[in-house]
């Protein structure tokens, strides 16, 4: 390998990337992606979309996946602190329902990649962070679908988070262990669970 460090997950499809960091007194320099090196790891996706995202501290966004139009997504964190989350929707799968999470920060500089077929998400644990992904299909409008991200039926242990489960995906009475308000968009907070949004 060269600069990039490629690991596999416990749950088959999902991979922690870790790059090469060259630093001395003036900062550092690394490469964030290299395709000879993902290439040797056995991952050959072509990206073709670059997207990035600013969320305050308590923000949960997710569980999302894509309908038609399975993307694979390749995340990392330029400032902050976040705990990532890809949950295994493929049908007939030994994992299927599985979770598996990770932190990715600014300092760590890890990334992580989310095959196609699984449910993505993350927490903000930072006052702010800034979060950027790659991603193998381009963006299309009205295939967007979730899972609500607390359904006891998955069971995500969300770091830093407490709260009592009340049947379904609203945020309220949640709250990171500093009392900051676990913040959802109005869609996010409607999600169901996987049982009955999937009916194999």
């Amino acid at each position: 390998m060269g600069q990039i460090k490629v690991t596999k997950c416990p749950i088959e499809g999902l991979y922690i990337i870790e790059p090469a960091v060259h630093g001395d007194s003036r900062g550092y320099f690394t490469e964030t992606y290299n395709q000879r090196d993902m290439a040797e790891a056995g991952l050959n996706m072509v990206f073709v979309q670059d997207n990035q995202s600013m969320s305050v501290k308590g923000v949960l966004r997710g569980l999302h996946f894509q309908k038609e139009y399975p993307q694979g997504k390749l995340v990392r964190v330029i400032k902050g602190r976040v705990f990532d989350v890809a949950v295994d929707l493929r049908k007939g799968s030994a994992t299927y329902g599985k979770w598996y999470g990770i932190e990715l920060t600014e300092e760590n500089k890890k990334q992580f990649y989310i095959s196609e077929g699984f449910a993505h998400g993350f927490l903000v644990l930072s006052e702010t962070a800034e979060f950027c992904y790659k991603v193998t299909d381009f963006y299309h409008p009205g295939d967007e679908g979730g899972l609500a991200w607390n359904d006891p039926e998955i069971g995500i242990e969300w770091p830093e988070l407490e709260g009592v489960y009340n049947g379904t995906a609203s945020a309220d009475g949640y709250t990171l262990l500093d009392g900051t308000p676990l913040i959802l968009s109005e869609k996010d907070q409607k999600w169901d669970g996987i049982k009955n949004t999937f009916s194999f």
